[in-house]
């Protein structure tokens, strides 16, 4: 932005006109007295013609007056710049980013049990893909929702999302790939993923978590999006089913300083019942073809479950809250069409009891019928 341009008070679209007025003026004003001079000296009377002749030389010493002040006042510098920053650019996102450095980066990676093969001049090539995610994030939550939570957004611009950029069956980091457009989802090993960051952005508005409020996820995955719930909520818990992702993740969340994050091995179906007064918001971060009922029994009056519904690996899943309100009863309402991957364990024992195929799932299988024994002749 050119702020020298910015300063300089624009030209008046009249101004050409007023140029020719006072050019018409200085004319005619010059011109004029000897006119009126000449006219005297034909007509006789030396006595007038010298008093006319002071009058006149007394006139043509006095300044032209100034036009300036019939012309259309300029803005301001003030005004100006103001009007400059209109589209707010990268200033409050660098900031948000001035604690993370590449040093910071490996060292975090290292203490998290994991290698990263992401060059310093990577590093710096992600940083700079990290503004158009946030506006990107800003402008998707404006058409769904008509505006973005300045919290949430602060959420995505303080969390380093390239750190959670890891395939832990692999044991290979993409974190160059972090902050990508169009957004997509990555995968984690093990069937799981990372999800992409629009869909991520849209959960947690929807969820919208308070600072005193409790969080559980079920479905830990990469760590990323409990890590940002718990930014903006007092606690978070988080139940990954997959037992190797579950124990590598939960390394991830100390060498950032999020203390608020706890995490285990479990079945999400039976939620997290030693917490005490329960959750104030129960997300979901895999379709189900259900609410699991105990989950009811952990949320607390006034909360909201925030779950996908359908089949897995179906595109007829659709995003819905179910909301308790203080009389107990539960309300439901349904957004938007997702895609997730399916709860397994005893969801996905039930939804095979259903006919629905689940990989690592098995059918139910009807018992065979024992053989009707040969009549006695």
């Amino acid at each position: 932005m050119n702020f020298k341009k910015a300063f300089e008070p624009p030209s008046s679209p009249r101004a050409p006109r007023k140029q020719k007025q006072r050019l018409i003026y200085n004319i005619f004003s010059t011109s004029l007295p000897f006119v009126v001079l000449g006219v005297l000296g034909a007509l006789g009377g030396k006595n007038l013609q010298k008093f006319f002749s002071v009058l006149i030389l007394g006139l043509l010493l006095i300044p032209a007056p100034p036009l300036a002040a019939q012309e259309t006042p300029t803005e301001t510098p003030t005004e100006t710049l103001t009007d400059t920053r209109t589209v707010k650019p990268v200033v409050v996102k660098a900031k948000a980013d001035q604690g993370w450095t590449y040093k910071k980066y490996l060292k975090a990676f290292k203490k998290s049990h994991r290698v990263t093969h992401l060059s310093a001049t990577e590093f710096a090539r992600v940083q700079d893909r990290k503004p158009a995610m946030i506006k990107d994030i800003r402008h998707y939550l404006y058409r769904k929702f008509g505006g973005a939570n300045p919290r949430l957004l602060k959420a995505f611009e303080d969390l380093p999302r390239e750190y959670f950029h890891y395939d832990y069956q692999g044991g290979v980091d993409f974190s160059k790939s972090a902050y990508e457009f169009p957004p997509r989802t990555w995968a984690l090993g093990w069937g799981s993923a990372l999800s992409d960051y629009e869909g991520q952005a849209y959960m947690a508005q929807l969820a919208h978590p308070g600072p005193k409020e409790k969080v559980l996820e079920v479905g830990t995955g990469s760590g990323f999006n409990i890590s940002l719930l718990s930014r903006m909520a007092k606690e978070a818990y988080s139940i990954e089913i997959i037992k190797p992702l579950g124990q590598a993740v939960s390394n991830v969340f100390k060498p950032l300083g999020y203390t608020n994050v706890h995490t285990r091995v479990g079945d999400g179906y039976y939620g997290w019942k030693d917490v005490a007064s329960g959750f104030d918001i129960i997300m979901f971060t895999c379709v189900a073809q259900f609410v699991p009922p105990p989950l009811f029994k952990q949320l607390k009056t006034g909360g909201r479950i925030i779950i996908p519904i359908g089949q897995p690996f179906k595109h007829n899943q659709i995003l819905y809250v179910y909301r308790m309100d203080r009389k107990g009863r539960v309300h439901s309402k349904k957004y938007i069409p997702v895609y997730f991957i399916p709860m397994k364990g005893t969801m996905g024992a039930t939804a095979a009891q259903m006919g629905i195929a689940i990989p690592g799932q098995k059918l139910a299988k009807h018992p065979k019928a024992k053989p009707t024994p040969p009549l006695e002749k």
